[in-house]
């Protein structure tokens, strides 16, 4: 299985290049896409986009890609009739949008016989598409456009400056959104990303307005035309950059925005009226929303029914909790605090500079509660800051920015606050920079904090190939006290491949799921759910055992080598072509510890022939000394000094020696996998693994 750090892999479907056409033993580097151009594509209708990656992209036979209404296929590239293998780092993909596709970003990949691609993103948009073309670096050579429309291009070169023209009557709305650096997070080796301008001018050169960074570093702005005429629109980057993967799409055109909503989170089942906020909507009349009963609680993408049409998406929080409103009367600190109940949902807004919202609820010595603020996460301008307070005003907890999916965000969260003492608390928000007005809504869910956990796949495409394994591993957090084990799970995997589904011990973090390809399996890939499930003990459960499904993590390489990761929605697994390692072989697949002993394990492994690069054991997934994963018992490490795992030229044997620490703690039958890694370069490595090693440590 091929991955940068580990096990990967995405992507599959029709051949359209026959697999056949690849030599027996395909490179280990899976392609990573780095631009799609153009990036926009119009709904209801079919268009031709080129595609661009680092690695090989020959042989490509499907396109997976997120959500519904769009479909994607690989434009098919002629057989070299030499019948050697072309190095492809571009090709063609035919998107198909429904009419009724919403629009947005949507996430998709290649598979490809080296194995699935890194993920690259398209932008589903109303109007029609208008490609940048010719020399259009000034205002005497801008390119004419007519709104509505999608501009797509890129900023290539340092110093490049696209304008375009257009002509506009007086009075008119005029909209531009900019989507460029947000396109960038998930391109897995992208060093530097783009910093975007945009400037809107006169016919004279005048600037109308102008917006640096809007949504994160992307542009947006919303303006009026002041009189009938032409009017120019430039973008370039900000520090004067440029990178043919830099590519942008500007959504133009009159229509109103909306951004968000007040209230911003609302319950289902019911009529609730909402108040848009956002640009051009003057003639929007009053809203309501209703949600189906059976919605999920959180995030999603609505739109809103206005008298000119149904509005561009907006986020939405859908509340299974009682709401409640901030009041128009004063809560600006702890004396003037309006009264709500917990566990609740709390609406309300900072409607100005240096404005403080303070809510109090009565609780009981030994309760504990969570507190959650939704702003800059479901498109609040607020960038939260949390206290939580006594009656006096003292204060017990505060949280600017938290963690969500490994990555900080903006928005603020107390996790488990347990209550001192009976008596009257106070929730306290603001932005904490003090900033204030109509965008900066906010939804506090304040639930009771009880155990849970939260599963993270440290991979977003796992890599297999006939006759051969992969290992998936799965990290927990843990939060409120859960101190269980957890039983692992997949679902949804390719024919031909099967599962030994591992679990995470109570004492551990990681657990590991190994698959294996069969022998005679084809090319397939499928987008496939890990879950996992509490492993209740003989002691009288106090309920139904908690579970929760994994979140994909794509590995992004960041400057300098290190590793970071971005969640994802998908995790697939893809069969390949036959690759550099033919199989793993261990001398045992079970092995019992002591405390204070070891165990040998020999590894044999067959190579590809010609192949001698060499191969690294390991039981551990790491990189530049972190450990991403190790599904070991507590107790249990690797002696480096007795193993023998870097293995070179043609030599396919090696050791790994596993040693009980004297206080180790009984464990039967944990699963671990034995892996072999091959580095493509300083960051990159294929990873290979070998079937479960089920490891025992016996009482003292």
């Amino acid at each position: 299985m091929f991955s940068r750090f580990f096990s990967p892999v995405l992507g599959i479907g029709i051949v359209l290049l026959l697999v056949g056409a690849v030599p027996r033993s395909a490179a280990a580097q899976y392609p990573m896409l780095m631009s799609l151009k153009p990036v926009a594509a119009q709904v209801g209708h079919t268009s031709e986009h080129t595609v661009s990656s680092r690695y090989n992209l020959y042989g490509a036979y499907k396109v997976l890609v997120t959500g519904q209404g769009v479909t994607a296929e690989v434009v098919p590239v002629a057989k070299p009739k030499d019948g050697k293998t072309p190095n492809l780092t571009s090709l063609k993909l035919k998107f198909t949008i429904a009419a009724d596709a919403l629009p947005g970003v949507r996430d998709f990949r290649l598979a490809t016989p080296r194995g699935a691609s890194t993920i690259g993103q398209i932008v589903v948009v109303a109007d029609k598409i208008v490609n940048e073309s010719g020399n259009n670096d000034s205002a005497d050579k801008a390119q004419a456009i007519t709104l509505p429309t999608t501009i797509c291009g890129a900023i290539e070169k340092a110093e490049d400056v696209d304008v375009f023209k257009f002509t506009a009557k007086k009075g008119q709305p005029l909209s531009f959104h900019v989507r460029s650096q947000r396109l960038q997070d998930r391109i897995h080796d992208l060093q530097k990303h783009v910093d975007p301008i945009l400037t809107l001018r006169t016919a004279t050169g005048a600037t109308l307005a102008a917006s640096d960074n809007y949504y994160f570093a992307d542009p947006f702005l919303a303006t009026t035309a002041p009189a009938d005429g032409e009017y120019t629109l430039e973008i370039r980057d900000v520090r004067f950059q440029g990178n043919s993967f830099w590519q942008y799409s500007i959504e133009s055109h009159s229509r109103p925005v909306v951004e968000t909503i007040h209230p911003l989170a609302v319950a289902v089942g019911t009529d609730i009226p909402l108040t848009p906020i956002g640009h051009h909507l003057d003639t929007v009349g009053p809203l309501k929303i209703n949600l189906p009963a059976n919605s999920p609680s959180g995030r999603s993408w609505q739109r809103l029914s206005l008298a000119s049409g149904l509005s561009n998406p907006v986020q939405v929080v859908t509340s299974t909790l009682p709401t409640a409103i901030e009041a128009d009367t004063n809560n600006n600190d702890v004396k003037s605090a309006q009264a709500v109940t917990v566990p609740s949902t709390i609406n309300g807004r900072i409607e100005s500079e240096a404005d403080i919202d303070c809510f109090v609820f009565e609780a009981k010595k030994g309760e504990k509660y969570t507190f959650e603020v939704m702003a800059r996460r479901a498109g609040s301008a607020l960038d939260p800051h949390l206290r939580i307070l006594d009656a006096s005003g003292k204060q017990l907890s505060l949280n600017d920015d938290f963690r969500r999916l490994k990555r900080l965000t903006q928005d603020s969260q107390v996790e488990n606050f347990s209550v001192p003492a009976d008596g009257k608390y106070v929730i306290e928000v603001r932005d904490v920079h003090l900033r204030g007005g109509p965008r900066h809504v906010y939804a506090i869910r304040t639930t009771r904090a009880t155990p849970y956990f939260e599963l993270f796949l440290d991979s977003d495409k796992t890599q297999l190939s006939p006759g051969i394994h992969g290992a998936i591993f799965v990290r927990v957090e843990r939060h409120n006290g859960f101190s269980g084990a957890i039983d692992l799970d997949v679902a949804h995997l390719p024919k031909g491949v099967t599962a030994r589904c591992g679990r995470i011990l109570p004492t551990g973090t990681d657990g590991c799921i190994i698959l294996a390809a069969a022998a005679d399996a084809k090319p397939d890939i499928s987008n496939i759910t890990v879950s996992g499930t509490e492993i209740q003990t003989a002691k009288a459960p106090t309920g139904p055992p908690l579970s929760n499904v994994a979140r994909p993590m794509q590995e992004t390489y960041m400057p300098g080598g290190g590793r970071n990761h971005w969640p994802v929605d998908t995790h697939a697994v893809n069969v390949g072509a036959l690759s550099d390692i033919r199989s793993i072989q261990l001398s045992t697949q079970a092995v019992t510890l002591k405390p204070g002993a070891s165990t040998t394990i020999t590894v044999n492994f067959k190579r590809a022939p010609g192949f001698t690069k060499n191969v690294t054991l390991d039981v551990l997934f790491q990189h530049l000394g972190t450990v991403y994963g190790n599904s070991l018992p507590k107790g249990v490490t690797i002696d480096a000094a007795a193993s023998k795992t870097l293995i070179t030229g043609k030599a396919s044997q090696g050791q790994i020696v596993l040693k009980a620490a004297k206080d180790a703690p009984p464990v039967k039958n944990q699963q671990i996998a034995v892996m072999a890694n091959i580095s493509i370069n300083f960051v990159m490595k294929a990873t290979y693994s070998s079937s479960p090693l089920m490891v025992t440590v016996t009482k003292p």
